[in-house]
């Protein structure tokens, strides 16, 4: 009834037969999913385009651009902390290596401990995650502020596997929207890695 001029579409976020029937309608259609860090500044600017905002969006694009790569050479030789990153608390959800969440992890000198999982966002039982070892937890979809998301994870201190290892808040709004709010999340997350590195001595 608004007869927009441009729909901008979530491939995953949205229905594909509401996608399918906008375009048989005749509507313009802008359909994203960035799946990678390097594809949200390339789809910011090709959206600026479309929407007759090109200078803004550039400018935008360029300033994620500058935080990544300024992340990127500051993390590049550090060593590797297994992650294992929560999205979701009950059921125990995470990501594997295809998601976007994983890219900020790589970003940040860490390795995903279920990278390997087929399902972008596989549900896993904790006895798998005390099998993965990892180095800390991260995550916060579950929990609104980082005492509650810590609280969550200290009642498995029982387990010799998880003693010791932290629970470490990010704010889901920075990262688990695919947006240039990921550079704020990923400098979040490489915060934390950093942490567990002088905290565990991992050098």
């Amino acid at each position: 009834a608004l007869k927009p001029d441009l729909v901008v579409a979530w491939k995953s976020g949205n229905q594909a037969s509401d996608i399918e029937r906008l375009e048989q309608l005749g509507f313009r259609l802008f359909v994203i999913e960035p799946a990678t860090l390097a594809a949200i500044p390339r789809l910011l600017r090709a959206l600026g385009r479309l929407s007759g905002s090109a200078a803004v969006a550039g400018s935008a694009a360029d300033t994620f651009e500058t935080g990544i790569t300024a992340l990127r050479e500051r993390h590049a030789n550090h060593s590797n902390v297994r992650v294992f990153y929560e999205i979701w608390h009950q059921p125990l959800m995470t990501v594997n290596g295809r998601h976007l969440i994983n890219d900020v992890i790589e970003l940040c000198g860490g390795a995903n401990v279920f990278a390997g999982e087929r399902t972008l966002t596989p549900v896993v039982s904790l006895e798998s995650v005390i099998a993965a070892r990892p180095d800390v937890v991260l995550g916060g979809s579950s929990s609104v502020t980082p005492a509650q998301f810590a609280a969550q994870w200290r009642r498995y201190e029982d387990f010799v596997a998880l003693r010791g290892i932290e629970a470490l808040f990010v704010n889901p709004d920075w990262i688990q929207r695919q947006t240039p709010r990921i550079l704020e999340g990923a400098q979040s997350v490489c915060a934390h890695l950093e942490k567990t590195r002088r905290d565990r001595g991992i050098n």
